[in-house]
């Protein structure tokens, strides 16, 4: 038998998953843009809207239900969307058409406030005046109708986005 020297071959992989690198920026730049502050005020809008009902016995007038369920629905996902615009999280994902989301989000969130909006504003008839109720849903009627152009004004920014990603350069 005779002596050689052993060779041992090894390769090494340089690919790390960490859940820290997925996410790269922080886009502080976005809260200044008309759609960022257009945001935030759907986002404090809305919560007043849905906190100045909640502090009522808005289970007397099951409309108010609707408007519950359009206001708490919406702020959740703004807030969502708010946190997945300024860490940039859409730019890992670039198989979902993200203007159509957004054009998509905003659109139905600005009818279905609107329509919560009218709800809000005609149910107000069956509660009396001059009760805390009145006063909270009074409020609540006019945050609402701030929030539904917030959206709107939002929903016109995603189609002018939309429309010029459609068309190309």
């Amino acid at each position: 038998m005779e002596d050689r020297p052993r060779t041992i071959s090894t390769t090494s992989s340089t690919y790390t998953a960490s859940f820290s690198s997925t996410v790269r920026g922080y886009d502080r730049a976005f809260l200044k843009t008309f759609p960022g502050l257009l945001m935030i005020a759907e986002i404090i809008l809305g919560l007043l809207v849905w906190i100045l009902i909640a502090s009522t016995e808005y289970f007397s007038v099951p409309a108010f239900g609707w408007v519950m369920f359009v206001a708490v629905f919406y702020w959740v996902l703004t807030v969502f969307f708010l946190i997945f615009y300024i860490t940039m999280a859409y730019t890992k994902i670039p198989q979902v058409p993200w203007t159509t989301v957004g054009l998509s989000f905003n659109a139905s969130a600005a009818l279905l406030y609107l329509l919560a909006s009218i709800v809000d504003a005609i149910s107000i008839k069956k509660a009396g005046e001059g009760t805390h109720n009145y006063n909270c849903w009074i409020a609540s009627t006019i945050f609402a109708f701030m929030v539904t152009l917030c959206y709107s004004g939002n929903a016109y920014f995603s189609f002018q986005t939309w429309r010029s990603r459609d068309q190309g350069p």
